[in-house]
């Protein structure tokens, strides 16, 4: 083979390893490993007025800058993990109030908590928890980052009330290998706030968990919201197992 030949030759095979290589996906291409894909899924909707928005924001801002937290991260395999927070309302409401930021220390954590509380409100409407899980998937596939773990951590005071079934969002989630965990807000006065007078935390257990370690966090006058955000978040992050409850199949949706 002539000199002249062989350089065509590399310059084909190089060719047809660009085209291949940009057929793959970004996310396959430009990949940053990560411990955890984090989406912090709020609860925006009409049920929550701005004084109770602020207590979520500012509680899983000082939670995401505890030390207990950082120190979490630290002992991940990455010793970084990613976070969104999402915001969500109706079906047609959720907003992205502050998109993917690696966290690794004191610094990104406060970056990221800075940002969280300054930011304003865009959500409306009631209660689509299942377009908020369908959402937050979407945030996660189309990302940079390849994490060894993906959880989608819904935080709210009501129960699935428009949008797609619930068991289909949820049921389409965890088969792409996410775990959703929840945090139940007890509304003041111990009102009910599931379906039929049932225990909210009870109706997230039965109908929202699930995947790998999925469990529910109760935040109310005993656990501060900023408290129940912190030791879910150590749970979250240490990936340590624990029992896992999975919806029914005659769940309320």
């Amino acid at each position: 083979m002539s000199r002249a030949t062989a350089v065509l030759a590399g310059v084909s095979v190089a060719a047809s390893v660009a085209l291949s290589l940009g057929a793959l996906p970004m996310r396959a291409l430009a990949a940053e490993e990560v411990d955890l894909e984090l989406v912090l899924a709020a609860d925006g909707s009409g049920s929550i007025d701005n004084d109770e928005l602020r207590l979520q924001r500012e509680g899983w801002a000082s939670a995401l800058t505890s030390a207990e937290v950082l120190n979490g991260i630290r002992d991940g395999l990455t010793g970084r993990i990613v976070v969104a927070y999402v915001e969500w309302g109706g079906p047609d409401s959720q907003v992205t109030v502050v998109d993917w930021q690696v966290i690794k220390d004191a610094i990104s954590a406060a970056d990221f908590a800075e940002k969280l509380r300054t930011r304003p409100r865009g959500a409306y409407g009631y209660n689509s928890i299942s377009n908020a899980i369908d959402y937050a998937v979407n945030r996660v596939e189309t990302n940079a980052y390849q994490g060894i773990r993906k959880i989608i951590d819904v935080s709210g005071d009501g129960p699935n009330i428009g949008g797609r079934p619930l068991a289909a969002a949820r049921g389409d989630a965890l088969a792409k290998g996410f775990t959703i965990n929840a945090l139940a807000i007890r509304r003041p006065g111990g009102r009910p706030g599931g379906p039929g007078g049932m225990a909210l935390e009870t109706y997230y257990a039965e109908a929202l968990i699930g995947g790998p370690g999925a469990f529910v966090e109760i935040a109310d006058s005993q656990s501060p919201f900023a408290l129940a955000a912190k030791r879910k978040l150590v749970q979250e992050i240490a990936g340590r197992p624990r029992e896992t409850r999975h919806a029914q199949s005659d769940a309320p949706q």
